[in-house]
């Protein structure tokens, strides 16, 4: 059973990875909260708890039975009139100071609920059981909370680090392939930028890994796991080395917010926008073209990706909404050579347009080959 401490300057957490782990829950919960009296209050989508809700009900005993708050599904649901509704229903409800808040489910329910947890009564607890691979590589960990704007994602929120994050591998079974796929995107990413051992793994066991093996799945996501923590636990607030965590997510955001946040999910557009990022480091000479190939391989490897309408100029134009601009300045993460990056801070519109344009080229030549594998 993986085991990992993330220590910051303002929290210390562990991160359990293991199968059957939401049978342990309420006792794990006991854990944390050292025998304080404390009702649960679980934040999740109306999907995710028809698959799981019964497991994790009988998890808990007849005087502890969870209150079940319910957050629709989706990245249209992440913003302020959702959270103000959870805040009205935690108050109905009772909870108090010594509530303990479960978000129990993808990405979206984990960083709403870290906020939710964040303001209310100026911060109550909570733990984070990621439902979706993406949720438990990446945005589970780190304590990053918030909502988006009509005008870009994640705008709002604060830094709320949960008590522990538990990634039970058990939930990935019923996880569709798609979504397997783009939250391996996040593994890769994290291969790309700081392990190059895990990219190496990734190549070696594509197979195993999208075939959903319990060991493979374990090892990607232990290892990506560490690349998180490692990074979280030297730049708690993202002033350095934090934003190498965004590989991928400037031009990722802009697919994202073209798009309506209704066309991709969130690891597809990551991966594009990995790709332009590594285009756009071959275009400046920081990497050497057979590093380049192998990367963008990976990422495609782990698709396919859904193809989507765009121009490079509307990608280019929306990254100014992007929150890594600073003071006028987009910061753009380039590759180096796999496991290794850096922070960029000149990159010019020209360049990010000639590898917005490459990246969109190679997408529509991807689309128009699975339209004649579809016919044939």
């Amino acid at each position: 059973m993986p085991s990992i401490q993330l220590k910051t300057p303002s929290a210390s957490y562990e991160i359990v990875i293991a199968s059957g782990l939401l049978k342990t829950l309420p006792a794990r919960l006991k854990k944390l909260k050292k025998g304080k009296p404390f009702r649960t209050f679980i934040v999740t989508s109306p999907e995710i708890w028809g698959l799981w809700g019964r497991k994790v009900l009988a998890a808990f005993g007849k005087q502890e039975q969870p209150t079940v708050l319910f957050l629709p599904a989706g990245e249209r649901h992440k913003r302020l009139r959702t959270l103000e509704s959870l805040l009205e229903q935690l108050a109905a409800a009772g909870a108090d100071r010594d509530s303990l808040l479960m978000a129990f489910g993808g990405g979206v329910v984990g960083d709403v609920t870290g906020f939710l947890a964040a303001i209310y009564m100026r911060g109550v607890s909570y733990v984070q059981v990621p439902t979706t691979l993406l949720a438990q590589v990446d945005s589970s960990i780190g304590g990053k909370t918030g909502v988006n704007l009509a005008a870009g994602k994640n705008l709002v929120g604060s830094f709320h680090h949960p008590l522990a994050v538990f990634a039970d591998t058990d939930l990935l079974k019923t996880l569709p392939a798609t979504e397997l796929r783009a939250g391996l995107q996040e593994s890769v990413k994290a291969g790309i930028i700081r392990d190059a051992r895990l990219f190496r793994y990734l190549e070696a066991h594509a197979n195993e890994v999208l075939r959903g093996e319990v060991k493979a799945l374990t090892n990607v996501v232990a290892a990506s796991v560490r690349v998180k923590a490692d990074v979280v636990a030297n730049d708690e607030r993202e002033s350095g080395l934090r934003m190498i965590l965004n590989y991928g997510h400037t031009l990722g955001h802009a697919i994202e917010a073209a798009t309506g946040y209704k066309q991709l999910l969130h690891g597809e557009a990551v991966g594009w926008g990995s790709i332009a990022a590594t285009r756009l480091g071959l275009i400046r000479g920081m990497i050497s073209e057979a590093e380049a190939d192998r990367i963008i391989r990976l990422i495609l490897r782990y698709g396919p990706m859904s193809g989507f309408k765009a121009t490079a100029a509307k990608l280019v134009a929306l990254t100014t909404n992007d929150k890594k601009n600073r003071s006028g300045t987009l910061s753009f993460i380039l590759p180096l050579k796999i496991g290794e990056v850096t922070i960029v801070r000149d990159v010019t519109r020209d360049e990010m347009l000639a590898a917005a344009e490459w990246m969109l080229a190679l997408m529509r030549g991807q689309s128009k080959d699975l339209s004649r594998r579809k016919r044939t």
